[in-house]
């Protein structure tokens, strides 16, 4: 018998022909007796190319330029045990972070990092003393191939961000090393929702498309909508931040005509899970139960062509499932802050449809990984932080002043933090003398502590030994410091939009100086939470109709954090720096034999 065209041999008519020459007489029947074939097997006798791949998406979040791993509390993970305990764990530092990746990226030939803002602004000493050009260089080392903006970075403005997208030296300050000039970023900065006034066009690409043999996945990246309420007014001058879904939804569109199904957002917004460990599981009463916050309602809003969410900005760990407004399963991933985390998510991409598969059977899945200590430093990321170190020396590791323990600030979880506390009587003592603008009241945002004074030394200086670096680290942002009149009464309304408002959901507790004590009661609700007859001055009564003389930075006397009635000041006399205030503080009241003790925490009272 002649040979089977080549065309038929798979096919019906082929087999026809076999079942006859076998003395089988249905095809049935020959099917029964053949013997069984690879599942990839089409009868050409090669293996049939996999339809899916698995690409796998690394992530993280706010590292805010810690190259060093972040000191106290500010560095830790808390790990859920098996017996229900929660277990703190050191973690964090680019060093370390550099490591994870490279290992997690072993064995994965499709394998993307991308990262969802505030990469910088708010650093500590080492990279906001060169305007973080050392975090830039560092995330350039590990290979990040896309971020999207953070708030943060628009904390010196859209030039300065423009500078670190495209490189080139310090307007002001020149280049930092002999014969270099800063590269910039060679990852692009995503800011979709972020326009100018002048243009009506993004700042910086609002997506990119990640591309190898064939595979496409596109990234879209925002910012909060609301990121002129936290950032100062100077930061966000002649930009427009437009609806987060409304942007993602429109570029996905975009994104989609152009044949790119697979799509990922780069979302600088965050939630609230249930609990602060990094391991809980936010889906255990059905999908997204343990999770609160802004972002759960965008999760719910964005486009199915969309096929995972990457988060930031409220600096906690969750990898939970939100249904699309179809019904479909999509991760909501973030990665903690500082790099003391990061998120392995898997994609299945499709090569037939070009798309993400996600059903209830075969979903992306992600998980949060440790960026443990305990692992090999990477030698490049470490050569990199002792040549800016070997820059920063002179100023980071002059003393300030001395602290008998710990102090808490972004560390602690109570309202009335002990740093808190301490900055805001420092700002007080700074700004009370009259010359100086005779402030009788100081209010510090609690967003503008980033960091815990720890009484371990953290080099060479001594144990209790506060340096430069360690107070920069504290309070990055050089904020000028105003003192302005108001009123009683809209000091008691200043109060009362702690916890009213925009800040209902997510109370923004101002740190008060000493002399200021107010009861706050949270079993009820908005305005009414700050009892007005409780709220008083050396233990004098708030008179609605006297005007007072408040100390403030000029974030919050610009109506920053949704203090809108702070904003109202009069009067205005501009201070030094909130840092040079704090440093001047530490050297005037403090030394090794009489160091500073945690304040006590007495001057709000909070009623739960």
């Amino acid at each position: 018998m002649s040979a089977t065209p080549r065309k038929n041999r798979g096919g019906r008519a082929g087999r026809r022909v076999l079942a006859a020459a076998a003395g089988l007489t249905t095809l049935g029947a020959l099917v029964a007796a053949m013997p069984a074939a690879d599942a990839h097997d089409k009868g050409h006798g090669h293996p049939k190319p996999a339809r899916t791949v698995d690409v796998q998406l690394l992530s993280f979040n706010d590292l805010h330029g810690n190259l060093e791993p972040p000191a106290g509390s500010a560095g830790t993970v808390a790990e859920k045990q098996a017996d229900g305990t929660v277990k703190s764990i050191p973690a964090g530092g680019v060093e370390y972070l550099a490591t994870s990746l490279r290992n997690a990226r072993k064995g994965h030939p499709y394998s993307i990092t991308a990262a969802a803002g505030d990469m910088v602004g708010a650093s500590p000493l080492l990279s906001g003393l060169f305007h973080d050009e050392p975090t830039i260089e560092a995330l350039n080392d590990i290979k990040l191939d896309v971020t999207s903006v953070g708030n943060h970075e628009f904390d010196e403005g859209a030039v300065e961000l423009a500078r670190m997208q495209n490189g080139g030296c310090h307007p002001v300050e020149g280049c930092y090393e002999k014969g270099k000039k800063f590269p910039g970023a060679d990852f692009p900065y995503l800011a979709a929702n972020v326009t100018s006034e002048k243009t009506g066009k993004p700042i910086l690409k609002p997506y990119t498309v990640w591309k190898k043999n064939g595979i496409r996945i596109g990234f879209i990246g925002v910012t909060l909508k609301g990121t002129p309420d936290v950032v100062t007014a100077e930061g966000v001058k002649g930009l427009k931040f437009h609806d987060e879904i409304e942007t993602i939804n429109k570029y996905a569109k975009e994104l989609d005509r152009q044949g790119v199904k697979s799509i990922v957002a780069l979302i600088h917004e965050g939630g609230l899970p249930t609990s602060n460990a990094y391991n809980y599981d936010c889906d255990s009463a059905g999908p997204g139960s343990g999770l609160s916050g802004p972002i759960v309602d965008i999760a719910k809003g964005v486009t199915p062509k969309v096929d995972a969410l990457i988060t930031g900005h409220t600096h906690t760990a969750y990898a939970c499932t939100i249904p699309d407004p179809a019904g479909n399963p999509r991760m909501v991933t973030s990665a903690a802050s500082y790099g003391k985390l990061f998120t392995e998510t898997t994609l299945t991409y499709d090569k037939r449809t070009k798309d993400i598969v996600r059903t209830a059977v075969k979903s992306p899945k992600s998980v949060n990984h440790i960026v443990s200590r305990d692992q090999a430093k990477a030698p490049d990321i470490s050569a990199l932080i002792a040549r800016w170190n070997k820059l920063a020396a002179p100023v980071a590791n002059r003393p300030q002043g001395y602290i008998s323990a710990d102090i808490n600030g972004r560390g602690s979880d109570a309202p009335e933090k002990p740093l808190g506390d301490l900055i805001a009587d420092a700002q007080l003592a700074g700004l009370a003398p009259n010359d100086k603008g005779g402030a009788q009241i100081a209010f510090m945002n609690p967003g503008g502590i980033r960091s815990d004074l720890v009484y371990k030394a953290s080099g060479s200086e001594g144990d209790g030994v506060v340096t430069y670096g360690e107070a920069f680290t504290v309070q990055p942002f050089t904020n000028m410091m105003n003192v302005v009149s108001l009123s009683g009464a809209q000091l008691i309304q200043g109060l009362q939009q702690q916890v009213s408002g925009g800040n209902q959901a997510e109370p923004k507790i101002l740190q008060v100086s000493k002399g200021f004590t107010y009861t706050l009661d949270m079993t009820k609700t908005g305005a009414a939470r700050v009892l007005v007859d409780t709220v008083k001055l050396n233990g004098v009564a708030i008179d609605p109709a006297k005007s007072y003389r408040v100390a403030m930075n000029a974030f919050l006397a610009g109506g920053g954090d949704g203090f809108t009635a702070l904003g109202q000041g009069t009067n205005k006399l501009v201070g030094a720096s909130d840092l040079d205030v704090f440093n001047a503080y530490l050297a005037a009241n403090s030394s090794a034999s009489a160091p500073i003790a945690p304040p006590a925490q007495n001057r709000i009272t909070v009623v739960k």
